[in-house]
């Protein structure tokens, strides 16, 4: 009996030592399968940053990554930079008028997230302004069709086109018809594809009361 009893008492002990060493694995099973449930963290796409270092000037290159991430700062932008078919990044455009005013800025065009050309913008405004400014502008293309258009002779972007001011002070919220609306903050507003077309803007400096994006006219140029 004496046996029995001590092999009976062995038993109970290395089983409530199994339960609890089972018990002190359960928190870090379940952190284990918390981190494995955590939706990976956004990133631009490598494939458009290594695009990038195909751009045949240093400081370009340097300009445009610089622009990418900036932009891609702004949560709101994630969605287009995952999904879109091409983008147009233009590091800095300059603006400025007195009454008649105008701006031009120098792009590069990825079609797939490889690089595909460059663009020029030229603009001429008409209405109340005063001031010059700097922002950088990005558009994102939808689809294929998008892509075409962008890079057709003599493109220009049309009135129903509009671009969100993603800084303070961008004053970019605005239809390209040449009415502007003030952006004040980063916006907030959920931007969706107009005709193919999502654009954003963020200001570097300077004061313009009107920075419509109406009237934008690029210029595509093929990488050889």
């Amino acid at each position: 009996m004496a046996a029995s009893s001590r092999i009976l008492v062995t038993l109970i002990v290395v089983s409530f030592l199994t339960g609890c060493s089972k018990e002190s694995q359960l928190p870090a099973e379940r952190k284990q399968a918390a981190e494995r449930n955590v939706p990976a963290k956004p990133t631009l796409p490598a494939t458009l940053v290594a695009a990038v270092k195909n751009i045949p000037n240093e400081k370009d290159q340097l300009s445009v990554q610089s622009t990418l991430v900036d932009f891609f700062g702004s949560p709101q932008t994630h969605t287009f930079f995952a999904n879109s078919y091409g983008c147009v990044v233009f590091p800095t455009i300059g603006k400025a008028g007195m009454g008649l005013g105008g701006a031009h800025g120098s792009g590069w065009v990825f079609k797939q997230n490889a690089l595909s050309g460059s663009a020029k913008m030229t603009q001429v405004t008409f209405g109340l302004q005063l001031g010059g400014q700097a922002f950088s502008q990005i558009i994102f293309l939808e689809d294929e069709r998008a892509y075409r258009n962008f890079t057709s002779e003599n493109f220009e972007l049309g009135a129903q086109v509009s671009a969100v001011a993603l800084s303070a002070g961008a004053n970019a919220s605005a239809s390209t018809a040449g009415g502007a609306a003030a952006g004040s903050g980063d916006s907030q507003a959920k931007k969706d594809y107009t005709d193919g077309m999502a654009i954003f803007t963020k200001a570097k400096g300077g004061l313009m009361y009107e920075a419509s994006v109406g009237g934008q006219k690029f210029n595509f140029k093929p990488i050889n």
